[in-house]
């Protein structure tokens, strides 16, 4: 054995007593990421509660709730810079449980708890379904790829798969109730099914990281008036917007894919760049300078913009 490589047991006792932050005193910004991310993790676990309780609209809305938390709580650690591995592996857990358990408890007592085992088979595969994704989606946060696949998850996210597979129970909110008849409830579990393999599958969704970076000066007063429209919409009509939004999201994914497929094939053409120099290519404060072109009405190169000097005296200009 290498005398440098040290035993299993040892590096795993060093792992163990190894200090959950690296100072004594830890700075106030790093913690506030963590409460939003623990004030989703209280709406997922009550969301489970007003399932159980049969109280559907409150468990939706908590679920909702925790999204809504989900998407701002990253954005707020990189914009205080308090972005830790304790926050990363906090955020999986409570997404496992707000995305994962507490939509598979909601839509197991809505309706398909009436199928028994078949209905709770149904859910115990989205809610593993769930884990899987997001163990996948740790183990490949590190892995070096193109910046413009950083707009495509792999796969549907959790998050957006809680939404997305509650979609039966917004429907018959809207007086659909025919989803709660036995034939109705089968199809409703195979739709189940098909988003818990949406989680795993490898079939590129949007994910919108890039479209937040830059927009333009004339874009933000119309991106207040439809973000504050679009809360207005959630609020006032919760089932109507939310039935709408899962639609929408499904009919994109397709369009996701078919995206995903052309950059992937320009990226092999070497129309796409990739790593620093797509970086710098989309950052106009590191773009080199253009050279100097003579004018097109003088192909004299002394009165062009850039001078050619003689390399000694008496030599003629070239």
């Amino acid at each position: 054995m290498d005398p440098e490589v040290p035993p299993l047991e040892v590096a795993t006792r060093r792992r163990r007593i190894r200090p959950m932050f690296r100072h004594s005193r830890v700075p106030v910004r790093l913690m506030v990421p963590n409460f939003f991310t623990l004030l989703g993790l209280c709406a997922g676990l009550t969301s489970i509660r007003m399932g159980i309780e049969g109280r559907y609209d409150l468990a939706l809305a908590a679920i909702v709730f925790a999204a809504c938390l989900d998407g701002i709580d990253g954005r707020i650690a990189r914009l205080l810079k308090a972005s830790s591995r304790f926050g990363a592996e906090l955020d999986s857990l409570a997404d496992f449980v707000n995305f994962g358990v507490a939509p598979a408890f909601l839509i197991f007592n809505w309706g398909l708890g009436d199928l028994k085992s078949a209905g709770w088979i149904c859910v115990m595969i989205f809610a593993l379904a769930s884990a899987l994704r997001l163990a996948r989606f740790n183990a490949a946060i590190d892995d070096d790829k193109p910046r413009w696949q950083s707009n495509y998850f792999t796969g549907m996210p959790t998050p957006a798969a809680a939404i997305v597979v509650l979609l039966p129970v917004y429907m018959h909110h809207l007086g659909l109730t025919i989803l709660k008849e036995p034939w109705a409830l089968k199809v409703v579990l195979v739709y189940t099914l098909f988003i818990a393999f949406m989680m795993v599958s490898t079939i590129p969704t949007y994910s919108g990281k890039l479209l937040g970076e830059r927009i333009g000066r004339e874009w933000v007063l119309p991106l207040f008036v439809v973000a504050i429209g679009g809360v207005a919409m959630l609020v006032t009509y919760p089932y109507e917007t939310l039935t709408v939004l899962s639609i929408g999201y499904l009919a994109m994914v397709p369009v996701a894919w078919k995206r995903f497929q052309e950059m992937s094939q320009a990226q092999q053409g070497g129309l796409v760049p990739t790593g620093a120099a797509e970086a710098n290519a989309s950052d106009p404060a590191v773009q080199p300078p253009m050279p100097a072109t003579p004018s097109s009405g003088s192909s004299d190169p002394a009165t062009s913009s850039g001078r050619i000097f003689p390399l000694r005296p008496g030599d003629p200009q070239r």
